[in-house]
């Protein structure tokens, strides 16, 4: 046809349908189940808006709609034939055969599909994303004779269910649509696994009372964090009052169905929906919650008579002020399974965040470290490492990434050496150029590649990153004469558009860019970048040109993290806490592989302990000191000396995530980064040990864990046959049970 691939790749739209890591990570997970052969659904909401695009105009972030779906989306196609009812609001009436809710209003789930393919052996699962859209009678039914023509407008309100993502990482906004949503994308995935599931061969209709009995061997179900947990009352709904099947059997067939994974300890981010809310919009679902808290709590009672303390902490209903429903309580009681997403987060959630849980049913609670899928973060964003890989050690390693160990074998393999170094500086010279073209910044593609790229909050610190950034110009301008490597400084992500203090950061960073890059004493030594609108393919062009992968979390708040993964399989290094999987990638690659600095978890416990007193690191670190100061006294900002009063107050009177106490440690271990970059040989072999140990990471191997330990299908490496070949080869060998 005459088209450049690359040109078409870069028209197309991204799909934004997430926030950052939730998203992303689900859809490596979609990927992977459809390479590992398993029957498996993706199940979301198809937002007409995803996440804002992001512009930065005078150094603030401005948010811009994100109409993905402007030129249409050639890999949907719309199910009409599946479109199913969800009812909202209403009441509820109890007659002689049970509960009823009516007076409802109706919005319809329209299902589009779109096809995941495995990887190479012809499986093809589906992403099933609901649209909202109003039935055809709306606000036309009742006696709203006179005002058609608004009525017809009004049908907008029920379809903007389905309008715009909520643009919140880690954090949590109790909005009415919000909720919403979240029963929404519910009912209607529910609706569909039954019809399924009855119209299977599983289904058989013996009698009423055990219809259903096969369900949680037919049927697995995941929850990606609290987001969907109104699926557990809804399943209880469906089961009791229209299936009439009796409570108990109802509630064992609910727990044995779902599994539970939590991704964040940060308490802003938990998921407490207020009960009057949940009263006017679900008001059978917060009947059947009070009925699943009460008999929770009267196990607990009758295993810790008298202790109403533990009563309290357990309850999925929290009194106090606005009573409240604790969704994280809600999912580990109607769950059989409970996972965190990285062996140190797992740890916390068992001992700390639920440990009234976790002592009650121990074997409930495991650990699934996250992965990446090597498809999309090596061999589609990486061709050049990824052929060089494939020449020394084969093709297999793409769909069994432990195949990475074999590069052991060649650390000390110069000419390998030198090629690994090769690819990295085309990589490096690529992005330059792009960065050049979109941004007109020119950077030196021989300075180390710092990245920090990810969502802007504060217990990420890339606020920590900024004061390093102001200790090197420091330097710089100190002894201009002195040796100093240099350095590309990148930074990159969206604030929350309400996240008041992670702007103030963004415009910071944009402050102390415009300072250090035209500064003529400073030169090409150090340059700094704000990458505006990061987002997935974005992160495909400078995740393979980074030298140097900041993931510097204060220890026990980041879960596991999953960009530390892909900049690990690129070929970089990683400088980091002891945190998320950060400490599995120290584990995998030797300690000494990594740059790992800063406090533990342990030494933060103890901190808070003694209590954290930011005015002493203050006093007792010069080049801290004075980099605060520089930002207080308006250096950064001279036509607005008192810009970030807010920033700086906030550094010393209530920081959570203790900037300043992992500050000199960091900027000790940042030399120690520095000197090792001078000596390139040393450098690329220390890469090479990394790639090779980040097999693990791939969420291949996390998937067959989740299959093994939760969902219980096995899976199959069965290749099927290409449509344009005979079926009957494979006919019998398929495999039992599906993942929903």
């Amino acid at each position: 046809l005459g088209l450049d691939m690359e040109e078409l790749e870069e028209i197309e739209e991204d799909a934004g349908l997430g926030n950052g890591g939730l998203g992303r990570l689900a859809a490596c997970f979609l990927d992977s189940m459809a390479t590992l052969g398993l029957a498996a659904y993706g199940y979301g909401i198809r937002y007409e808006y995803g996440i804002f695009n992001q512009k930065i105009r005078d150094g603030w972030q401005v948010e811009e709609a994100d109409d993905w779906l402007r030129h249409g989306n050639p890999w949907e196609k719309a199910r009409p034939e599946y479109m199913l009812p969800v009812h909202f609001y209403g009441r509820v009436e109890h007659t002689a055969t049970g509960a009823k809710w009516v007076d409802t209003q109706v919005v319809l789930a329209l299902p589009y599909d779109t096809p995941v393919p495995g990887y190479m052996n012809n499986t093809v699962n589906t992403m099933r994303l609901w649209s909202a859209r109003a039935p055809n009678d709306f606000n036309l039914r009742d006696f709203n004779v006179g005002d058609y023509i608004q009525a017809v407008l009004d049908r907008n309100l029920a379809e903007n269910i389905s309008r715009v993502l909520y643009p919140n990482d880690n954090f949590f906004e109790g909005k009415e649509l919000r909720l919403k949503q979240e029963y929404f994308v519910v009912a209607a995935t529910l609706q569909d696994i039954i019809r399924r599931f009855k119209a299977s061969k599983f289904g058989s209709t013996d009698s009423v009372r055990t219809v259903f009995d096969s369900f949680p061997d037919q049927v697995a179900i995941q929850l990606n964090d609290t987001h969907p947990a109104m699926a557990i009352p809804e399943l209880m709904r469906i089961f009791v009052d229209i299936e009439k099947l009796p409570w108990n059997k109802a509630w064992d067939i609910t727990k044995q169905t779902f599994a539970y994974t939590n991704h964040t300890v940060l308490p802003e981010a938990l998921e407490r929906w207020p009960v009057a809310l949940m009263e006017k919009l679900l008001p059978r679902h917060l009947q059947i919650i009070y009925e699943i808290n009460q008999r929770h709590l009267d196990h607990i009672a009758s295993l810790f008579p008298n202790d109403v303390d533990r009563l309290r902490r357990m309850s999925l209903i929290e009194e106090g002020g606005t009573k409240r429903i604790n969704m994280a309580h809600l999912c580990i009681v109607g769950s059989h399974a409970v996972n965190g997403v990285a062996k140190i987060h797992s740890e916390i959630v068992k001992t700390q965040v639920f440990k009234d849980f976790a002592a009650l049913e121990p074997e409930k609670f495991q650990n699934k470290t996250n992965g990446i899928t090597p498809r999309r973060w090596l061999l589609l964003c990486n061709p050049g490492l990824a052929e060089l890989i494939a020449e020394k050690i084969g093709e297999d390693y793409v769909r069994d990434l432990s195949q990475l160990t074999k590069l052991h074998e060649f650390v000390d393999d110069d000419l390998f050496i030198r090629e690994v170094a090769k690819v990295k500086q085309e990589n490096k010279v690529k992005f330059a150029l792009y960065l050049e073209k979109e941004y007109k910044v020119k950077i030196n593609p021989s300075s180390m590649f710092d990245v920090h790229v990810k969502r802007i909050h504060e217990y990420k610190r890339q606020l920590m990153n900024c004061l390093h950034i102001i200790t090197m110009y420091n330097r710089i301008r100190r002894d201009p004469a002195k040796l100093f490597v240099p350095r590309t400084v990148i930074i990159g992500g969206k604030a929350a558009p309400g996240y008041h203090m992670a702007k103030m950061i963004i415009k910071l960073i944009n402050a102390v860019a415009q300072v250090v890059n035209n500064d003529p004493v400073v030169g090409s030594k150090l340059r700094v970048i704000f990458l505006e609108n990061y987002r997935v393919s974005l992160a495909e062009k400078v995740i393979p040109a980074t030298d140097l992968s900041e993931q510097i979390s204060t220890a026990g708040t980041e879960a596991s993290g999953t960009g530390n993964m892909k900049f690990m399989l690129n070929g970089a290094l990683t400088i980091g806490t002891m945190d998320g999987a950060n400490v599995e990638m120290a584990e995998e690659a030797g300690e000494e592989n990594l740059f790992i600095f800063g406090m533990r978890v342990e030494d933060v416990t103890e901190l808070d302990r003694k209590g954290y007193n930011a005015q002493e690191y203050y006093d007792q670190l010069p080049e801290l000191k004075q980099a605060i100061d520089q930002i207080k006294s308006g250096f950064f900002s001279p036509k607005e000396p008192d810009l970030f009063k807010d920033v700086v107050n906030m550094l010393f009177h209530h920081d959570r995530f203790k900037v300043f106490a992992d500050y000199e440690a960091y900027v000790k271990c940042q030399e120690k980064v520095s000197e090792l970059y001078l000596n390139s040989k040393a450098w690329t072999k220390m890469v090479i040990r990394n790639i090779a140990a980040a097999g693990k990471f791939s969420s291949d191997r996390t998937i067959k864990e989740y299959a093994r330990d939760i969902w219980h299908v096995e899976p199959s490496d069965l290749k099927i046959p290409p449509p344009n070949e005979p079926r009957d080869a494979a006919e019998d060998k398929t495999p039992n049970g599906t993942a929903a």
